[in-house]
């Protein structure tokens, strides 16, 4: 339910995928040496020297991105590189499925001939996902309509080895809320000798339509429906089946799951290409299993299990979004797991047999594993021990003993690194309030500059300075919060403030990155205008800062984070310099539910709300998301309710403007009309802004973002007026 704003910024190098990663990832694919990378270049796509870029070597003109017959170039979104560097597979002509653009076309350019061929002729336009080429280069599967299909890459032969794909019953990919909330998308994965492949199969069949409906795009309106498992209502039954490409057979997996409404939200193959790895969750999402399952006896085993008394957090919390890949370490009988049982996020590994060893010892979480270099057995990691908006690169050894900060001393904020296979050289990335820089060339592990940021930024000297401070509530709590106050500001006056909130454990809003302290929507200046602009991070929020801190919030959404929220906000009061009856808040997705939360809960405090796209009942959002926070509604329903926006519109006594998308199959315009409805049944007055078709994002049809930022601003100051007091 996290909404990725505008300030998340892309990379300046075009990024591709590597071949056999989840198509959603942005990762750069190295050349086998790591001394280089491919990108998309103005010549068309090049092998890039970051240390010597005199020695880049172009690898595709833009002439040859035309294929045979035709005048125009193919928009190619990512690629990949075949097995031994001689061919590459473009995604083009691509189709937004859900949030990501994952379907498409791909066609074959051989470096040799110099020819583009296009793969899965005979297929409906822009239907297949997820290719992706044999270990070896010779054939490349992919899916379309929910089934697998293998082509051979000489003959183009293409064979279908799933048949039973239809809208219900899903194989290769997910359903939306797997999509959502795991981050899982590409369903299938190749065997190391490439003779089967591994996928998930899913039968949504009993999973009920939600309907939404488009009264714009023609005379009559019509319905979407999208396949949507609600909170209390069980999952698409999931389970693992290979596909044996040799003798054209497939076998279920044994998984050991209990019952049918478990998750399996990760799986690859063992190195040795003799069976699988993956993990299962229940339903509660607080029992986890790693299973390896031999494929000749056909019997599976769990090696490791572990309990939480709130959840278990996935690999792609630690892992940028990304739960593809197993980490493997000693050939292949070692990997790596992160786990928050210690009460921080720390790095064990584990064995085949199950045993395990703690790594990182130090009491601080491991934000991201970033790499592992064999040669030194080290493994790179982001943290940031004494600065939860902070982020830095540490390294510790396999070997045991303690980690240590890479990131020099002398650099502070949000620092990323895209390191390279060799683990000698990384891409650095620097952001904070002040300043940012793409793209520099940094060696390891003594961080030496090679080559400068070619891109770099720093915040105008108009702009009021992004202030961090701490509050500690009147329940013992301290907030991280970040505020920037208007311009020729004088303590003794008064001016409004607006509070910026998300609140739920998807997100972070306070960071020390370049952009935090703007107001996207607003209009203008709002410092200049004469506001104080500031956001606080409530417990439940995924900071570093402790298993405590981070599960605090479970089976307490709407209520813990609420009054954290509430009662930092009555600490800042006490500077002296707010002028309490002008008190603002807004928020996106879990922030336009704790805004909406802010004004039912505490009517005294906050004057004025903007909330978009909101959960405004927790029983309406998906179950994964919801029942991994909040539990089973069968089990404990009253916290459901007690946490929901709606239960609290009776007491809305400020300004309200609420705004949805017609057409979010995210947060579904359902959750605006039954709070609407409330609203009316106490004769509450709001105003509404509704978006025809539009989604979560509110971000399609010409002169949308424009508008929404217009309403944006007016409602707030003419309900919040700006300026001095």
């Amino acid at each position: 339910m996290f909404y990725k704003n505008t300030f998340i910024k892309k990379m300046a190098l075009a990024v591709l995928l590597v071949a056999g990663a989840n198509f959603a990832s942005a990762q750069l694919q190295w050349t086998s040496d790591g001394t280089g990378f491919y990108s998309f270049s103005e010549d068309g796509i090049e092998i890039i020297n970051p240390v010597q870029p005199e020695k880049n070597v172009n690898f595709l003109t833009a002439k040859e991105l035309i294929p045979a017959g035709t005048s125009t170039a193919l928009r190619v979104q990512s690629f990949q590189v075949a097995p031994g560097g001689r061919a590459l597979l473009l995604f083009a002509n691509t189709q937004r499925v859900w949030r990501e653009r994952t379907r498409g076309d791909y066609w074959l350019f051989d470096q040799q001939t110099k020819t583009l061929t296009q793969l899965g002729k005979g297929l409906p336009t822009a239907s297949l996902m997820f290719a992706k080429f044999s270990p070896d280069g010779t054939r490349v599967a992919y899916v379309s309509k929910h089934n697998i299909y293998v082509e051979e890459l000489k003959s183009h032969v293409i064979k279908q080895i799933t048949t039973d794909g239809t809208d219900r019953i899903i194989n290769g990919t997910f359903d939306w809320a797997y999509e959502e909330e795991f981050g899982t998308q590409d369903g299938f994965r190749w065997s190391p000798d490439g003779t089967k492949i591994a996928f998930w199969k899913q039968d949504a069949r009993q999973t009920r339509n939600f309907l939404m409906i488009n009264n714009t795009d023609s005379t009559y309106a019509f319905t979407i429906p999208v396949e949507y498992p609600k909170v209390g209502f069980p999952p698409s039954p999931t389970r693992i089946w290979v596909h044996d490409l040799t003798k054209d057979r497939a076998i279920q997996v044994e998984d050991l799951l209990t019952t049918n409404d478990g998750y399996i939200p990760r799986m690859e193959w063992l190195t040795d290409g003799k069976g699988l790895i993956f993990q299962t969750l229940n339903r509660k999402q607080n029992e986890s299993n790693i299973i390896t399952s031999d494929l000749i006896s056909g019997k599976s085993n769990i090696i490791h299990s572990e309990r939480d008394e709130a959840w278990i957090d996935i690999k792609s919390r630690w892992n940028d979004g990304d739960p593809a890949g197993w980490d493997w370490l000693n050939d292949g009988k070692t990997f790596i797991w992160v786990s928050e049982k210690g009460g921080w996020r720390q790095i064990y590994t584990i064995d085949l047999t199950g045993k395990e060893r703690l790594i990182t010892k130090e009491p601080f979480d491991v934000i991201q594993i970033d790499f592992f270099d064999s040669k030194t057995q080290t493994i790179y990691y982001s943290a940031s021990p004494t600065n939860a908006t902070q982020k830095y690169l540490y390294k510790v050894s396999l070997k045991g003993g303690k980690s240590s900060r890479v990131t020099p001393g002398n650099i502070s904020g949000t620092n990323t690194y895209t390191i390279s296979p060799n683990g000698k050289i990384a891409l650095f990335n620097h952001s904070s309030t002040t300043s940012w820089a793409a793209n520099a060339v940094v060696s390891l592990p003594d961080h030496k500059e090679l080559v400068p940021a070619p891109q770099k930024a720093n915040a105008s000297a108009q702009d009021n300075k992004t202030e961090f401070f701490q509050v500690t509530t009147a329940d013992g709590v301290t907030l991280d919060g970040w505020m920037v106050k208007p311009k020729n500001f004088d303590p003794a006056k008064k001016y409004p403030v607006v509070f910026y909130v998300y609140g739920e454990p998807a997100s972070q809003t306070v960071t020390d990155a370049f952009g935090t302290g703007k107001n996207r929507l607003y209009m203008g200046d709002m410092a200049a205008d004469g506001y104080v602009y500031i956001s606080l991070e409530n417990r439940g929020a995924p900071a570093p800062k402790g298993r405590t801190w981070r599960k605090s919030i479970y089976r307490n959404i709407g209520i813990l984070n609420i009054r954290d929220q509430a009662m930092g906000a009555k600490e800042v009061f006490k500077w002296g310099f707010i002028d309490t009856a002008r008190v603002a808040v807004w928020g996106w997705s879990g922030g336009g539910a704790s805004t909406l939360n802010l004004l039912g809960q505490y009517p005294e405090i906050y004057k004025t709300g903007i909330s978009i796209a909101p959960v405004t009942n927790q029983l309406l959002y998906d179950n994964i998301y919801q029942e991994r926070y909040m539990g089973l509604p069968q089990e404990n329903e009253a916290d459901f309710l007690k946490g929901s926006a709606i239960s609290y519109a009776k007491n809305v006594k400020g300004n309200l403007l609420l705004v949805h998308g017609t057409g979010d199959d995210n947060v579904h315009y359902q959750n605006a009309e039954v709070y609407i409805n409330e609203l009316i049944k106490y004769n509450i007055p709001f105003q509404m802004m509704s978006y025809p078709n539009r989604s979560h994002s509110i971000s399609e049809g010409e002169g949308t973002s424009k508008h929404l930022s217009l309403i944006y601003t007016r409602f707030l100051r003419e309900n919040c007026p700006p300026g001095a007091q």
